[in-house]
């Protein structure tokens, strides 16, 4: 059995598809809206949807060319995971797995408190906050 070696540099497909399918949402959204130029998008990102940050700007850099977005300024904020205990109370910050092979910190889903399953409140999500536009 071969292992695959995945490189944490380049552009990765998934990064290029969730991209591709923002920019679509945002250009539809722009279609209604009279202005010049788009001079910012504002990017939330969930460390739990383990999107890599200088691969989504790549995408965006590819992506935006020829449509209004192009030469615009992609802005990325990323979102910890936050989590709740149904059992004990427990609302707050997930705890993480730290181990020196990871290549990255890895949340548990497990109460920090009492152990127990938790739900997750924010860190999954992946979503446009603000589009900033400008009339000359």
């Amino acid at each position: 059995m071969s292992n695959i070696y995945q490189p944490t540099f380049g552009v990765r497909m998934h990064e290029v598809s969730v991209m591709s399918s923002i920019l679509e949402s945002v250009r539809n959204e722009l279609d209604s809206h009279t202005f010049d130029k788009v001079e910012e998008l504002v990017l939330v990102v969930g460390e739990l949807t383990y999107l890599g940050k200088d691969q989504l700007e790549f995408a965006y850099e590819i992506l935006t060319r020829g449509t209004v977005l192009e030469g615009s300024k992609l802005v990325i904020e990323d979102e910890a995971v936050e989590v709740r205990c149904d059992s004990c109370g427990y609302k707050g910050p997930a705890e993480y797995l730290s181990d020196e092979s990871f290549h990255t910190n890895i949340p548990k889903l497990t109460c920090p408190k009492c152990g127990l399953n938790v739900q997750v409140l924010k860190g999954k999500s992946c979503r446009v906050t603000s589009v900033k536009v400008v009339n000359d």
